[in-house]
Protein backbone atom coordinates (compact mmCIF):
# COMPACT_ATOMS: atom_id res chain seq x y z
CA UNK A 1 0.00 0.00 0.00
CA UNK A 2 1.58 3.10 -1.16
CA UNK A 3 2.15 5.22 2.70
CA UNK A 4 2.68 9.08 3.54
CA UNK A 5 6.56 8.82 1.09
CA UNK A 6 5.43 7.44 -1.93
CA UNK A 7 1.63 9.90 -1.76
CA UNK A 8 3.82 12.75 -0.75
CA UNK A 9 5.92 12.10 -3.66
CA UNK A 10 3.06 11.43 -6.10
CA UNK A 11 1.30 15.09 -4.57
CA UNK A 12 4.59 16.91 -5.52
CA UNK A 13 4.88 15.64 -8.90
CA UNK A 14 1.31 15.84 -9.95
CA UNK A 15 1.52 19.50 -8.35
CA UNK A 16 4.31 20.53 -10.88
CA UNK A 17 2.71 18.99 -14.07
CA UNK A 18 -1.31 19.13 -13.51
CA UNK A 19 -1.31 22.80 -11.92
CA UNK A 20 -2.70 25.25 -14.23
CA UNK A 21 -4.21 22.80 -16.66
CA UNK A 22 -7.95 22.02 -16.76
CA UNK A 23 -9.62 18.34 -16.86
CA UNK A 24 -11.07 17.97 -19.80
CA UNK A 25 -12.32 14.28 -19.10
CA UNK A 26 -12.99 11.74 -15.68
CA UNK A 27 -14.35 8.74 -16.64
CA UNK A 28 -14.93 6.14 -14.04
CA UNK A 29 -14.87 2.98 -15.39
CA UNK A 30 -15.09 0.32 -11.79
CA UNK A 31 -18.23 1.88 -10.59
CA UNK A 32 -17.44 0.44 -6.86
CA UNK A 33 -14.83 2.67 -6.84
CA UNK A 34 -16.59 6.13 -6.50
CA UNK A 35 -17.89 7.02 -3.44
CA UNK A 36 -20.21 10.10 -4.06
CA UNK A 37 -22.21 11.40 -6.10
CA UNK A 38 -22.63 14.92 -5.02
CA UNK A 39 -21.43 16.43 -7.27
CA UNK A 40 -20.77 14.29 -10.15
CA UNK A 41 -18.11 13.16 -11.11
CA UNK A 42 -18.68 14.58 -14.81
CA UNK A 43 -18.53 18.30 -12.67
CA UNK A 44 -14.95 18.02 -13.12
CA UNK A 45 -14.83 19.17 -16.51
CA UNK A 46 -13.59 22.09 -17.59
CA UNK A 47 -12.07 22.71 -13.72
CA UNK A 48 -8.30 24.24 -13.30
CA UNK A 49 -6.95 22.28 -11.51
CA UNK A 50 -5.03 24.53 -8.54
CA UNK A 51 -3.02 22.48 -6.18
CA UNK A 52 -2.52 18.79 -5.58
CA UNK A 53 -2.25 18.02 -2.06
CA UNK A 54 -1.99 14.88 0.80
CA UNK A 55 -4.11 14.32 3.32
CA UNK A 56 -2.22 11.13 5.39
CA UNK A 57 -2.50 8.53 2.43
CA UNK A 58 -4.90 10.72 0.05
CA UNK A 59 -4.72 12.37 -3.05
CA UNK A 60 -6.37 15.35 -3.18
CA UNK A 61 -6.66 17.35 -6.42
CA UNK A 62 -8.06 21.11 -5.77
CA UNK A 63 -10.08 22.20 -9.04
CA UNK A 64 -11.98 26.00 -8.38
CA UNK A 65 -14.08 24.93 -5.24
CA UNK A 66 -14.01 21.18 -6.12
CA UNK A 67 -12.22 18.11 -4.97
CA UNK A 68 -11.04 15.13 -6.65
CA UNK A 69 -9.66 12.94 -3.19
CA UNK A 70 -8.41 9.56 -4.14
CA UNK A 71 -6.80 6.68 -1.77
CA UNK A 72 -5.03 4.21 -3.64
CA UNK A 73 -5.83 1.68 -1.09
CA UNK A 74 -3.79 -1.69 -0.89
CA UNK A 75 -3.68 -2.83 -4.23
CA UNK A 76 -3.77 0.80 -6.44
CA UNK A 77 -1.80 3.07 -8.34
CA UNK A 78 -1.20 6.26 -10.25
CA UNK A 79 0.12 5.76 -13.94
CA UNK A 80 0.83 9.80 -15.75
CA UNK A 81 0.70 9.71 -19.38
CA UNK A 82 2.29 12.75 -21.08
CA UNK A 83 0.22 11.61 -24.13
CA UNK A 84 -3.10 10.29 -22.18
CA UNK A 85 -4.85 7.62 -24.74
CA UNK A 86 -7.89 9.64 -24.93
CA UNK A 87 -10.27 6.55 -26.00
CA UNK A 88 -12.94 5.41 -23.95
CA UNK A 89 -12.27 2.50 -20.92
CA UNK A 90 -15.31 0.03 -21.24
CA UNK A 91 -16.66 -0.47 -17.63
CA UNK A 92 -15.32 -3.88 -15.91
CA UNK A 93 -12.85 -4.45 -18.22
CA UNK A 94 -9.08 -4.39 -16.74
CA UNK A 95 -7.75 -3.05 -14.08
CA UNK A 96 -8.39 0.74 -14.78
CA UNK A 97 -10.87 2.49 -12.49
CA UNK A 98 -10.70 5.72 -13.64
CA UNK A 99 -9.08 8.03 -16.66
CA UNK A 100 -8.60 11.90 -16.80
CA UNK A 101 -7.22 13.69 -19.51
CA UNK A 102 -6.12 17.16 -18.87
CA UNK A 103 -6.19 20.05 -21.61
CA UNK A 104 -2.67 19.59 -22.31
CA UNK A 105 -3.40 16.32 -23.71
CA UNK A 106 -1.73 14.51 -20.47
CA UNK A 107 -3.83 12.87 -18.06
CA UNK A 108 -3.69 9.59 -15.69
CA UNK A 109 -5.24 6.57 -14.94
CA UNK A 110 -5.83 4.80 -11.75
CA UNK A 111 -5.32 1.23 -11.40
CA UNK A 112 -5.84 -1.66 -8.89
CA UNK A 113 -5.02 -4.96 -9.30
CA UNK A 114 -6.16 -8.13 -7.42
CA UNK A 115 -9.89 -8.85 -6.94
CA UNK A 116 -10.04 -7.03 -3.68
CA UNK A 117 -11.27 -3.88 -4.93
CA UNK A 118 -10.84 -0.93 -2.40
CA UNK A 119 -9.56 2.05 -4.27
CA UNK A 120 -11.56 4.53 -3.34
CA UNK A 121 -12.65 8.56 -5.50
CA UNK A 122 -14.44 10.73 -4.14
CA UNK A 123 -15.55 14.27 -5.85
CA UNK A 124 -16.43 16.39 -2.93
CA UNK A 125 -16.26 20.59 -2.12
CA UNK A 126 -14.50 20.16 1.05
CA UNK A 127 -12.11 17.04 1.72
CA UNK A 128 -13.17 17.08 5.21
CA UNK A 129 -16.54 15.56 3.62
CA UNK A 130 -14.33 12.54 2.98
CA UNK A 131 -15.21 10.16 6.13
CA UNK A 132 -11.27 8.69 5.82
CA UNK A 133 -9.68 12.13 5.96
CA UNK A 134 -12.06 13.35 9.04
CA UNK A 135 -11.28 10.93 10.92
CA UNK A 136 -7.27 11.58 10.11
CA UNK A 137 -5.32 12.12 13.28
CA UNK A 138 -2.21 14.80 12.87
CA UNK A 139 0.60 14.47 10.55
CA UNK A 140 3.96 13.33 11.66
CA UNK A 141 5.61 15.92 10.20
CA UNK A 142 3.65 18.67 11.90
CA UNK A 143 3.99 17.08 15.37
CA UNK A 144 6.19 18.33 17.95
CA UNK A 145 8.20 15.49 20.97
CA UNK A 146 5.44 16.65 23.43
CA UNK A 147 2.60 16.10 20.99
CA UNK A 148 3.76 12.59 20.57
CA UNK A 149 4.22 11.81 23.76
CA UNK A 150 0.33 13.41 24.74
CA UNK A 151 -0.73 10.69 22.08
CA UNK A 152 1.48 7.62 23.12
CA UNK A 153 0.28 8.34 26.85
CA UNK A 154 -3.28 8.48 25.96
CA UNK A 155 -3.03 5.56 24.28
CA UNK A 156 -1.84 3.55 26.95
CA UNK A 157 -1.39 -0.18 27.14
CA UNK A 158 -1.82 -0.13 22.93
CA UNK A 159 1.19 -1.71 21.45
CA UNK A 160 3.44 0.52 19.34
CA UNK A 161 2.77 -1.32 15.96
CA UNK A 162 -1.06 -0.67 16.20
CA UNK A 163 -0.38 2.76 17.69
CA UNK A 164 2.13 4.03 14.40
CA UNK A 165 -0.07 2.76 11.93
CA UNK A 166 -3.72 4.18 12.84
CA UNK A 167 -4.80 6.37 10.83
CA UNK A 168 -7.06 8.48 13.82
CA UNK A 169 -3.96 8.47 16.23
CA UNK A 170 -1.24 9.60 13.29
CA UNK A 171 -1.77 10.30 9.24
CA UNK A 172 0.08 8.09 6.83
CA UNK A 173 1.73 5.43 8.24
CA UNK A 174 1.05 1.98 7.08
CA UNK A 175 2.25 -1.65 7.92
CA UNK A 176 5.83 -0.99 6.07
CA UNK A 177 7.06 1.84 7.26
CA UNK A 178 5.98 0.68 10.99
CA UNK A 179 8.05 -1.65 10.66
CA UNK A 180 10.60 0.45 9.62
CA UNK A 181 10.37 3.29 12.07
CA UNK A 182 10.67 0.34 15.05
CA UNK A 183 13.69 -1.38 13.57
CA UNK A 184 15.48 2.16 13.57
CA UNK A 185 14.15 3.12 16.43
CA UNK A 186 15.60 -0.78 18.20
CA UNK A 187 12.23 -1.81 19.97
CA UNK A 188 9.39 -4.18 19.78
CA UNK A 189 6.04 -3.96 17.67
CA UNK A 190 4.40 -5.53 20.75
CA UNK A 191 5.96 -2.55 23.49
CA UNK A 192 3.08 -0.89 25.36
CA UNK A 193 2.79 2.86 23.56
CA UNK A 194 2.90 4.36 27.11
CA UNK A 195 5.84 2.24 28.89
CA UNK A 196 8.21 4.61 27.27
CA UNK A 197 10.71 6.53 29.04
CA UNK A 198 12.03 9.77 28.13
CA UNK A 199 15.20 9.04 26.29
CA UNK A 200 12.99 5.97 24.60
CA UNK A 201 10.30 8.50 23.46
CA UNK A 202 12.76 11.25 22.11
CA UNK A 203 14.20 7.63 20.22
CA UNK A 204 10.93 6.62 18.78
CA UNK A 205 10.24 10.12 17.51
CA UNK A 206 13.18 10.82 15.90
CA UNK A 207 13.27 7.55 14.06
CA UNK A 208 9.90 8.00 12.72
CA UNK A 209 10.22 11.76 11.01
CA UNK A 210 14.06 10.79 10.30
CA UNK A 211 12.16 7.20 8.45
CA UNK A 212 9.69 8.79 6.80
CA UNK A 213 11.98 11.99 5.48
CA UNK A 214 14.64 9.92 4.34
CA UNK A 215 11.90 7.75 2.29
CA UNK A 216 10.60 11.36 0.69
CA UNK A 217 13.97 12.23 -0.01
CA UNK A 218 14.59 9.09 -1.69
CA UNK A 219 12.00 9.55 -3.61
CA UNK A 220 12.02 13.50 -4.43
CA UNK A 221 12.45 13.92 -8.94
CA UNK A 222 11.68 10.09 -9.61
CA UNK A 223 8.98 9.39 -12.10
CA UNK A 224 5.67 7.93 -10.93
CA UNK A 225 6.92 4.79 -12.16
CA UNK A 226 9.83 3.81 -10.26
CA UNK A 227 8.41 5.09 -6.44
CA UNK A 228 6.99 1.57 -6.12
CA UNK A 229 10.44 -0.22 -7.05
CA UNK A 230 12.07 2.74 -4.49
CA UNK A 231 10.37 2.24 -1.94
CA UNK A 232 11.06 -1.26 -2.14
CA UNK A 233 14.42 -1.15 -2.38
CA UNK A 234 15.06 1.22 0.60
CA UNK A 235 13.11 -1.20 3.06
CA UNK A 236 15.48 -2.43 6.03
CA UNK A 237 13.21 -5.31 7.24
CA UNK A 238 9.62 -4.88 5.70
CA UNK A 239 9.38 -7.84 3.05
CA UNK A 240 12.58 -8.91 3.90
CA UNK A 241 11.75 -12.41 6.64
CA UNK A 242 14.76 -14.47 5.93
CA UNK A 243 17.30 -11.68 4.77
CA UNK A 244 20.18 -10.73 6.55
CA UNK A 245 19.04 -8.09 9.04
CA UNK A 246 21.01 -4.78 7.03
CA UNK A 247 22.33 -3.58 10.66
CA UNK A 248 22.89 -6.42 13.22
CA UNK A 249 23.09 -9.45 10.49
CA UNK A 250 21.03 -12.13 12.30
CA UNK A 251 17.58 -12.98 10.19
CA UNK A 252 14.25 -10.84 9.66
CA UNK A 253 11.89 -12.37 11.13
CA UNK A 254 7.71 -12.60 10.34
CA UNK A 255 4.77 -12.37 12.55
CA UNK A 256 1.72 -13.11 10.65
CA UNK A 257 -1.88 -12.36 10.63
CA UNK A 258 -5.40 -12.98 8.72
CA UNK A 259 -4.28 -10.37 6.24
CA UNK A 260 -0.83 -8.67 6.86
CA UNK A 261 2.36 -9.42 8.77
CA UNK A 262 4.85 -7.21 10.43
CA UNK A 263 8.83 -8.36 9.98
CA UNK A 264 11.44 -7.25 12.78
CA UNK A 265 14.27 -8.11 13.99
CA UNK A 266 14.71 -10.12 17.14
CA UNK A 267 18.67 -9.11 17.82
CA UNK A 268 17.87 -5.21 17.25
CA UNK A 269 14.31 -4.77 18.91
CA UNK A 270 13.88 -7.62 21.23
CA UNK A 271 16.55 -8.60 22.87
CA UNK A 272 17.21 -11.50 20.66
CA UNK A 273 13.50 -13.20 22.00
CA UNK A 274 11.32 -14.18 19.08
CA UNK A 275 7.86 -12.38 19.56
CA UNK A 276 5.33 -15.61 19.00
CA UNK A 277 2.19 -14.98 16.36
CA UNK A 278 -0.57 -15.16 18.90
CA UNK A 279 0.26 -11.80 20.44
CA UNK A 280 -0.22 -9.95 17.26
CA UNK A 281 -4.14 -9.94 16.83
CA UNK A 282 -3.68 -7.48 19.83
CA UNK A 283 -1.91 -5.34 18.19
CA UNK A 284 -5.13 -3.15 16.16
CA UNK A 285 -7.42 -3.30 19.40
Amino acid sequence: MPELPEVESLAVFLRERAVGHAFVRADITAISALKTYDPPISAMAGLLIDDVQRHGKFLDFSAQGVHLVIHLARAGWLRWKEEQNTGLVRPGKGPIALRTVLDDGSGFDLTEAGTQKKLAVYVVRDPAEVPGIARLGPDPFTLSLDDFGAILKREGRVQLKGVLRNQSVIAGIGNAYSDEILHVAKMSPFKPASNLSDDELKTLYDAMRETLQDAVDRSAGLAVQDLKSEKKSGLRVHGRKGQKCPVCGDVVREVSFADSSLQYCATCQTGGKPLADRRLSKLLK
